[in-house]
């Protein structure tokens, strides 16, 4: 590692960059009984770390290699910090994007004086042209974390988080995508602080990382969930997983919520938004207090961007205070009679009720979509169904069930009679013209749609549940179909919240 220190040191990111801030964060370190701070990457022009890698690699080119110009394939981060270093060094940048791509981050990287290639719905296809472009036209490809220099640029975090706290510190949380920030990070600090903890943190549907420790290799993964799309990577580069699996001592994943819970506690700490891969440090952080339960340690997470369209805001809203253990969300069966929801609010006590979804079903039951409020976190959800349940209502939890909500909560009172053979599935839609039409072409004239929800969260995916009835003899077919289709597809058939609030009713 000593190579890789000296790179650091010798990292011409200060040419485009300043030194960010290592700030307290008073509010997160009472209530988590640590000494929380928080290294505020968002605070660079482009609003990410990404552009230290980008121009220490791009300021490290040959004369003929920065005269023939360079290429990147990226849908954000990347894309803005290449399009910033070569504005500065002042040669030519082509940005290969997807055309799912936000037109907020396409416009910013126009705006940087890149040209804009737009092809495919995914990073891969993007990815692929880029390829192509570079041999075809001569150009010096920059890649977002599989490089020395990149590496080494994203690497001077760990330089000035050491210069800026002088004490020990128990541990670094770093977001994980690709690797290149953890790799540059876990270079310089364990050469020189060797003691502290270097923790990865990513999405547990976006867990290339984990994977590779576990397997002890790198592992693609099939997919990639979508939200926290900063870090939506299938597998850790190369040379970050070479530094990683020697100075990386774990990676812990966590989920959406507690991404979105994240976003609201750096928020009221700090007054910033970051994007769900830019808290992703913050929710390993908190998910590490409590399951190690350490207290009076010295705690580092990198905020790591903040490139978040407004659009999203409304989507970690609805999900932070299940994030943060302050929401229970359940499903309760009450008779169908005069008075009934004031016994069951009765039950409830003096909990809040935060959401009540309810319509008519029959003459006998009612199933309610309820939110209840909480003080305690999880161990007073679980004494609030046994509670409900010893009160005589069958109740199911489903606060930790996707679809029950992204789309069941507002589709409540949806159930017919007489719905034979329906099949209920989850799909992401990618964002672009078309997508709509190419799923009901596959579909046309021989299953019939019987439900449709879709919902945008200002990504690249939108997120649909379908009902689509398909004969018990014709299931191949239809699988078949699907995966024609190419959309990232779950079968939500057998989903408790689908059983009480869509499916057929008795």
């Amino acid at each position: 590692m000593n190579g890789y220190v000296e790179r650091i040191l010798k990292a011409r990111v200060y040419d485009v960059v300043d030194e960010t801030p290592l700030e307290a964060a008073p509010r997160l370190s009472e209530r988590l009984g640590n000494r929380v701070f928080i290294k505020r990457e968002d605070l660079h022009s482009v609003f990410s770390f990404k552009v230290r890698g980008a121009y220490n690699k791009i300021a490290s080119l040959t004369p003929a290699e920065a005269a023939a110009g360079v290429i990147a394939a990226s849908a954000g981060n990347h894309a803005q910090g290449v399009a910033l270093a070569a504005r500065r060094i002042g040669i030519r940048a082509v940005i290969v994007m997807p055309t799912t791509t936000p037109e907020i981050k396409v416009d910013a990287v126009r705006a940087l004086g890149a040209e804009i290639v737009l092809t495919g719905d995914t990073f891969d296809a993007a990815n692929v042209e880029a390829v192509r472009l570079q041999r075809e036209h001569g150009l010096t490809l920059i890649p977002p974390y599989d490089d020395p220099d990149v590496i080494a640029g994203q690497g001077t975090i760990g330089m000035e988080i050491l210069r800026q706290h002088r004490g020990p510190i128990d541990a670094i949380f770093v977001p994980v995508g690709g690797g290149g920030l953890i790799a540059g990070i876990a270079a310089y600090v364990k050469a020189l602080e060797p003691t502290t903890r270097i923790v990865g943190v990513e999405p547990d549907d976006a867990a290339c990382l984990a994977a590779a420790m576990k397997a002890q290799r790198r592992v693609r993964l099939d997919r990639v969930g979508i939200f926290a799309d900063g870090v939506a990577v299938r597998q850790v580069g190369e040379e970050p997983w070479r530094i990683a699996q020697h100075h990386v001592d774990e990676v812990i994943t966590t989920g959406t919520d507690e991404i979105c819970a994240a976003i609201k506690d750096v928020f009221e700490d700090n007054r910033s938004l970051p994007e769900p891969a830019g808290a992703l440090a913050i929710a390993g952080l908190k998910r590490f207090v409590a399951e190690r339960r350490v207290r009076g340690q010295t705690l580092v997470a990198i905020e790591s961007g903040a490139n978040m369209g407004f659009d999203r805001l409304r989507h970690v809203a609805e999900r932070a205070e299940v994030g943060e253990a302050r929401e229970a969300l359940l499903a309760v069966t009450i008779p169908e009679r005069a008075g009934s929801f004031l016994c069951f609010c009765e039950v409830l006590g003096a909990l809040p009720i935060t959401e009540f979804n309810y319509r008519y079903s029959d003459a006998d039951a009612a199933h309610l979509f309820v939110g209840v409020g909480l003080r305690g976190g999880g161990a007073e959800r679980e004494t609030l169904v046994r509670t409900i349940r010893a009160g005589g209502y069958p109740v199911v939890d489903l606060t930790d069930d996707e679809m029950a909500k992204v789309h069941v909560r507002f589709m409540v009172g949806g159930r017919v009679r007489g719905l034979g053979h329906e099949r209920l599935h989850s799909f992401e839609f990618p964002e672009r013209p078309g997508a709509l039409l190419s799923f009901l072409r596959q579909l046309s004239g021989r299953w019939s749609i019987t439900l449709f929800h879709y919902r945008n969260h200002g990504a690249a995916f939108g997120r649909v549940l379908a009902g689509i009835q398909v004969a018990e003899g014709d299931r191949g077919g239809f699988d078949e179909a699907l995966e024609t289709i190419g959309y990232a597809h779950r079968d939500e058939s057998n989903n408790p919240a689908y059983a009480l609030f869509l499916g057929e009713a008795p």
